[in-house]
């Protein structure tokens, strides 16, 4: 076949490709119709990984399975659209890395509702303002987000999914490097560049605020001032990358978890987190360790926070892999109990095992 002749038949898979889409889209309308009826939540994530898991299985090539994977996720926003529109909070403004994973992982048609912080989000969630939040729980070079662990502590929702994004961050001013007097981002985005800016500047202020997305706004507004954020964040503000890829490790990657107010079913490959306070009593920690090891369960993450109710006291969460309804996961948490004062399930959610 010559060029004209693999174009028209191009164009005739494209038509067979847009009316299959359209008759998908037919039974996602009968789809939601069901969960209005029955009043239930539009996303379910255990749902979401069983097709991502399926029409990677399906596939037989030459197309690689991470364009069919953003195919499907943008697919599966316009389904959500169709069935009621889904409402996504996150750490706003518009791009912040919070917002970039939002709308990686929920497409183009979701409606996202930027908010001011961390526990906003929380909130917006546990009055059911917005189906699901989207907040970030640890980053792979600064450790845990102190925001949203301090926000768990106090607000009742549940983790339903997580995501894993690839994370690089950028200078951004209207004015050469010579010029800049002030820096703004995030605290934990300063953490991640510490080393790139105590090369670059000597007498530079460093100015923390609630996210790369407002910073770029000051940079924006403000003379002689720079932020460290998204590529999206420049470009929504029309700001100049000076300096691209300024984090200490090329490797740096952010987890941000979904919260609900709804539990995801087990899909196989879970992973399940828990807010605790251990016992008064020597060894208790080591006890809840040991738990989780007598039933053959790997912890992937622990952290700490001060419990603000009593000095000295502390918080721990803890992720564990697998999901709260298998036997071996419910006998573990029996044993951990017996050594805490508090144990709560924030939630058992599929894992993410792509980076966006």
């Amino acid at each position: 076949m010559d060029l004209n002749e693999l174009r028209v038949k191009i164009d005739s898979l494209d038509e067979q490709i847009v009316k299959l889409l359209n008759a998908r889209a037919e039974v996602v309308v009968q789809v939601g119709a069901l969960k209005n009826a029955r009043k239930t939540p539009v996303y379910a994530p255990d749902r979401e990984h069983q097709i991502l898991e399926r029409i990677q299985q399906l596939n037989p090539g030459p197309l690689p399975n991470r364009c069919l994977v953003a195919i499907y996720r943008e697919l599966m926003s316009g389904s959500f659209t169709l069935e009621r529109q889904l409402r996504v909070g996150c750490l706003g403004p518009e791009g912040s890395f919070s917002h970039v994973a939002a709308t990686a992982k929920f497409g183009a048609s979701a409606e996202y509702l930027p908010l001011p912080d961390i526990r906003s989000v929380f909130d917006h969630v546990a009055r059911g303002h917005i189906e699901v939040g989207i907040v970030p729980i640890e980053n792979s070079i600064g450790g845990g987000v102190i925001d949203t662990l301090d926000a768990f502590l106090e607000t009742p929702v549940q983790i339903c999914a997580e995501i894993r994004l690839a994370v690089h961050h950028n200078l951004l001013a209207n004015c050469v490097l010579e010029q800049i007097q002030r820096v703004y981002s995030k605290p934990e985005i300063f953490t991640q560049c510490r080393n790139w800016l105590s090369g670059t500047f000597e007498h530079v202020e460093v100015i923390p605020v609630a996210s790369s997305a407002k910073a770029a706004e000051l940079a924006a507004t403000e003379p002689h001032s720079a932020a460290i954020a998204s590529r999206l964040a420049a470009e929504l503000h029309d700001l100049k990358i000076l300096c691209e890829n300024i984090e200490d490790y090329a490797n740096n990657e952010t987890r941000f978890l979904i919260i609900s107010q709804t539990r995801a079913k087990p899909t196989g490959n879970d992973k399940t987190s828990l807010l605790m306070t251990t016992a008064h009593k020597p060894g208790a920690l080591v006890a809840v360790l040991d738990a989780f090891r007598q039933s053959g369960i790997n912890l992937t993450y622990i952290d700490s926070r001060p419990n603000k109710k009593q000095n000295w006291e502390y918080n721990f969460f803890i992720d564990a892999v697998g999901h709260a309804d298998q036997p071996e996961m419910k006998a573990a948490l029996a044993a951990a109990r017996e050594h805490t004062t508090q144990l709560v399930l924030l939630g058992s959610y599929p894992q993410a095992v792509d980076v966006l």
